[in-house]
């Protein structure tokens, strides 16, 4: 219990990750720092947590992406 007292996932869905994230950098930036096209193309936050929860390593890189955003 003691290890996910700093960690900045703890406790959020990555639909809420996704969200914060969108609302931080938009959809055009957010593709530009994660190249997959479900930022890119017609992105929504339905699509894209399909495609997340269903590929690893773009998930890894989106929840990267929140923690050095979180620390920054």
């Amino acid at each position: 219990m003691t290890d996910q007292i700093n960690n900045p996932l703890h406790g959020k869905t990555l639909e809420m990750v996704l969200n914060e994230l969108v609302a931080q950098y938009g959809w055009p930036e957010l593709g530009y720092r994660i190249r997959i096209n479900c930022f890119l193309d017609d992105p929504s936050i339905k699509s894209s947590l399909k495609f997340l929860r269903k590929t690893p390593w773009a998930r890894k890189k989106v929840e990267e992406l929140y923690i050095s955003s979180y620390r920054a």
